[in-house]
Parts: structure tokens; sequence; C-alpha cells
């Protein structure tokens, strides 16, 4: 198969990409300690080349202590020892490439790991020193300065302030182990261009920037007011920063995507403007209910505001933070809400399979870049993890309520007869699997017509090579259009006379005319009719 992939996409292959993420420390156990490695990766790349992606989006693989899982980065030129060594990386940039997929690293600016360097000398050169200002330290409030030094909350709930024992506190909007960079400093500034030229030197065709809009702060940093702007979010200094970015990506052809959580779409849409990031995620379908007027409303404003700035849309379910697909779909709750996560919610996965079977198709259909976060090709249900096996500073930050993000983290099932699923030979892996995992084994399903796995084969088949699924970007190039049909049923169509039809009513759906089904999240009614739930492929 991996003969009629093109060796060097083009230019602009980004703009209807499938691009599958990888969660290195999840994804495949190479050397056998328990652990996701590199050479996990390289074994599996024939599998990511069968299943027919693009471009690999790889979490963070940086020397760090895994206080965040990776996003409490130690030395960004490094790999962690416990994923291989930086001569493996390239190895890997290179491998895939050779087999057409790209690489797509993630860079974390906000901040960094308390065990970085630069952090380290903070602490040791004290109050009021050079290597301070590199960071976010202020006195405290009140007579002995034991207050906080603002009201502001982090990202992971609680004060995102640390005091020290010389009695300076330090700002981290996450873990108290992940220091944020004063973004204000020259020094800052450079050594992140540095590190971007590192990489792309490397090979690697993209970045992924986390936490994209929280850098810039407001240099008082005031108390929170309602009205003001911001303090942390989406502030204008960030503009110039990824400019500059922007001017060495296009340097090596490396393009950017944004993790922008913003609901205001001008906004938005700034971060897209030419000179700036090539695409961001698109969090407003993740996070939409399984309603078909909401999905179309998210569809719609998604591609209202990016083409105000010519840049392409990007589409996922789900990823390394949230709920997985099945197990969102299968809820009363459909919807995607981290305040509202909770131990103990019911959850009806055959309903959420075949929802998750649908929205596949759904997603894979629309214009844009489509990204699939690992073991969703698979089915995989999010994982009850056991409370002493919890790992994420989230659950622990938010008091226990909170079940974190381990659920959606689970080692991947790789063969139903080997052990640990096939994960890894010898050492248990680092989150448990549950019992049953070995029957979402990826050998299980290849062999299965019926098989998640072998739906988003076909699925990723077709989208490459149906001409009518690519997207042109070209201002004002109408991209999709709605048919007309039935309340609760979603239908439209793409050029060449391809269309996707998603019922979501609670009866089976007249099909539109059509002279051949190309694709079907599940079986059809005898009389040509959609089901429930379903999703179908069809050439007009």
């Amino acid at each position: 198969m991996a003969a009629n992939r093109p060796s060097e996409p083009t230019a602009n292959w980004w703009r209807d990409a499938a691009i599958y993420q990888i969660y290195v420390r999840s994804f495949a156990d190479g050397d056998g300690d328990g652990t996701g490695d590199l050479a996990g990766v390289r074994a599996r790349l024939p599998y990511l080349v069968e299943l027919g992606v693009d471009a690999l989006w790889f979490t963070p693989w940086y020397l760090s202590p895994l206080a965040d899982g990776g996003y409490d980065v130690a030395d960004y030129r490094t790999i962690d020892p416990a994923f291989g060594t930086l001569a493996e990386a390239e190895k890997l940039i290179a491998e895939a490439r050779e087999l057409g997929i790209r690489t797509i690293i993630d860079i974390v600016p906000n901040h960094v790991s308390d065990q970085h360097a630069w952090f380290r000398a903070a602490l040791e050169a004290g109050s009021g020193s050079p290597e301070r200002d590199l960071f976010h330290f202020r006195k405290g409030r009140g007579p002995d300065g034991a207050t906080p030094p603002n009201d502001w909350v982090s990202e992971f709930g609680g004060t995102p302030w640390t005091r020290l024992d010389d009695g300076e506190w330090y700002l981290h909007l996450f873990a108290t182990q992940q220091p944020d960079l004063n973004w204000a400093h020259p020094a800052v500034r450079q050594e992140h261009e540095e590190v971007l030229r590192f990489w792309f030197e490397r090979g690697v065709s993209g970045v992924r920037i986390d936490s994209a809009a929280l850098l810039a702060k407001d240099p008082a940093l005031p108390d929170f007011a309602e009205g003001d702007p911001h303090p942390f979010v989406d502030r204008d200094e960030l503009h110039d920063i990824y400019r500059a970015w922007r001017a060495i990506g296009d340097e090596y052809g490396g393009v950017f995507v944004g993790e922008v959580w913003l609901p205001d779409a001008e906004r938005f849409a700034r971060y897209l403007r030419p000179d700036e990031l090539h695409t961001a995620f698109n969090f407003n379908f993740l996070a939409c209910p399984w309603d078909a007027g909401l999905l179309r409303t998210a569809i719609d404003d998604t591609l209202s505001e990016h083409a105000t700035v010519g840049a392409p849309a990007t589409w996922v379910l789900c990823n390394h933070d949230v709920t997985r697909t099945v197990t969102r779909y299968g809820r009363a709750e459909t919807g995607f809400d981290f305040d509202a996560k909770t131990f103990g919610t019911p959850t009806d996965l055959a309903l959420g399979t075949r929802r998750a079977r649908a929205a596949a198709l759904l997603s894979l259909a629309l214009p844009g870049a489509a990204y699939l976060y690992q073991g969703e090709e698979l089915g995989l249900p999010e994982v009850d993890i056991p409370l002493d096996r919890i790992q994420d500073p989230m659950h622990f930050r938010k008091g226990g309520a909170d079940p974190g993000r381990d659920g959606c983290r689970v080692p991947l099932p790789w063969s139903a007869q080997g052990p640990y699923a096939g994960f890894g030979a010898d050492a248990e892996p680092w989150l448990p699997q549950p019992a049953d995992w070995a029957s979402y084994a990826a050998d299980l399903q290849s062999d299965d017509p019926d098989s998640m796995l072998t739906l988003y084969r076909e699925a990723l088949r077709l989208r490459r090579e149906e001409p009518g699924f690519a997207t042109t970007g070209e201002p004002g190039a109408r991209e999709l259009t709605w048919l007309d049909a039935a309340p609760g049923v979603l239908a439209l169509s793409r050029t060449e006379g391809l269309l996707c039809v998603v019922n979501l009513a609670a009866e089976a759906a007249e099909l539109p005319e059509h002279t051949a089904v190309l694709l079907a999240s599940g079986p059809l009614d005898g009389a040509g009719r959609l089901p429930q739930d379903t999703a179908v492929w069809l050439r007009a």
C-alpha cells in the first residue's frame, strides 16, 4: 500500500491532511519496560501506512519529569530517555517521511518544567536576579506577603501561585511544577525561535502549539476584572510572536497548528491570518453534543470563521485530554465540558460506538484537515482508572472530584494473544488496561470487515483517492453545500457528486437520489433507508 502514497506531498498537504495523534507513552512499548517509546512507533509505521494517515502529531517527547504527562518540559532539544534518543527521533522522522507520512511535534511555550535549567538557575539566584526575570516572580500581598499576588485561577483549579522559602511567589497557570515563562523577555522569544529551527532542521514538517492563547500576560499581573481585557488569555502581543514564528516556518516549509480555545470567532480568526498560524484546533465541533442542529451550527460557524482569513478548518472528535468518543456519545449528555467530568457516569457503549462510527464519517467528509487520536480507529472506550493508579495532576488539583484525563490515555491493545494486549512484552503498562482490552486489539479488527478499524481504513482510503474530498483553500470557494433533509438528518454535498448523510433522528430516513453507496457506518435498511445514528457516503 505504501507504493501508492506520494513520497513528497504537495506544499498545501496540510489543508486536507489526515493527521494521527500519537501519545508516545501509550502507543507501543518497544523495549518492554511498560512505557511506550519511539522504537514502538517505528515498529508500527506499517500499521499507520495501512491506516492511511498523512502525518503524525507527537505529544511532547522531550526530557520531562512527567508531572503533567510530558507537558512539563525540562529540555526541548533532548528526547526523554523513557522514549529513546534524539538519534531515534531523527530516524523515525526520516522513516515516516520515506513512507509518505510527515511529522508534527508539540511545542509547549507557555511554561517549562521546574526542572528546566532556567528555573533551577532562577531559584538559586534569588530575588531580584536577572534569572528570575525569565519567569513571573512577585511578592505576595498582605503585611507578611502570605497572600498570592493576584486572584487568578489555575487552569487545573486553585491558585496559580506557589510561594518559595524566600517569600516570593511564582506563577504557574497549570501544575505547580510548570512555571510560566515571561514572554515579554527577549531571551524567551529567542530561545523558542532557536528550538523551532532545531526541529525543522531535523525534518519535522509542522508544530502544534500548546495553550497558544496563554503566553502573553498583562505586565502588571492585575486581578481579574470583568469587562477589562483578559490579563492572560488572547492578548494582542501574541500576534507578533506568531508572525516571527511564521517567518521561520516559511523558511523550512513548516506549518503551525494552534491550540486556541476562544469563544469569540473574530478573535479566533486573527490567529489564522496569512502571516500567522496555518491552522488551529476546532474545539466547538469536538465538544458539540450529538444533535443535528447543534452539529450543523458548529460546522457552519467553523467554516465561516475560517473563510474570513482563507484558512482551512480542522475537525477532531477526541484527543489526549478529552473523554473518548464512544464513551461520550453513549451518555445522556453527549457534549464535552471539563467541568462536567465526574466518576461513575452511566454509559451505553453499544449506542456510543454506533454514534462514533457515524461521527467518523461525518468528520472525515468535511472540508479541511482531520485529526485522529490514537485508539479512536479501534473504537476504544474511556477507562475507569483505579484511584490508586491515577497520575493526572488535574485529578489532584481538583480535590479528587475530577477523574482526570488518564482514562483516554490507556496503552493501546495491539494483539489479542500477546502479553498486555500486545502493548509490550515484559512489564505491566504504566496505566492499567481493563480485563477486556484485548477484545479491541488491532490484529482482531484488521481481519473483521465490520470493525471500527476497517471502517477508518476504508474511509481514509476514499478520502485520499476521491477528488471530491479535496479542500482547495481558495478564498470564496464553495467547499460544502447543505441539502434539504428531514428534521434530525444532516445531508451535505462536496464536489464531484460526493454526498454525506447522517441520521440523528429517531426513525430511519430516506436517502437522497444516488448512483452508488461508497461507505456506510452501519447496515442500511433493506429498502435503502438510513437507520438511526448511521452515516453514509454516496455518489450522486
